[in-house]
């Protein structure tokens, strides 16, 4: 049997492996770093839409703190740029860990695309794995639709 002060001390050891620094993975430091990136549009006089389905985002709900689960669908027409789809991904990825509802991460998602790129027109699509028998879909838009 250990006395008290051998087991408190054994407890605040020095380089136990909650104390050592862990360096944060490739893949975590490129979520961490992630920025929308955007090239020119290729046909800027057509009407055009690019379809993205995002089918893994993750982030958090804010009140129980459990994770919510959607398929991000975007759907948009290009305006002088369009969305790289790497940088988008990693974007995406860094909300896996933030604490937000349903409405408002699409909302701030869809503005982020629009100060990003532009477009002429974009749909976000957040269609949310149902939780507790509640099925959410939130659907925002920005501009006018052209037709194709």
């Amino acid at each position: 049997m250990l006395n008290e002060a051998a087991t408190s001390s054994a407890a605040t050891a020095p380089n136990t492996p909650a104390d050592v620094t862990r360096t944060p993975s490739y893949g975590e430091r490129a979520i961490a770093e992630a920025q929308l990136i955007c090239f020119d549009n290729p046909r800027p006089g057509r009407p055009y839409e690019v379809s993205i389905e995002l089918p893994e985002f993750t982030c958090r709900c804010p009140f129980s703190g459990y994770p919510d689960f959607a398929v991000l669908r975007l759907l948009y027409q290009p305006g002088p740029r369009v969305l790289e789809l790497k940088a988008l991904k990693l974007y995406v990825n860094g909300y896996r860990d933030r604490t937000i509802s349903h409405e408002e991460v699409a909302n701030r998602i869809l503005d982020d695309f629009v100060d990003a790129c532009a477009p002429s027109w974009m749909e976000l699509v957040a269609d949310f794995n149902p939780r507790g028998n509640v099925h959410t879909v939130v659907r925002v838009s920005h501009g006018q639709r052209q037709p194709c």
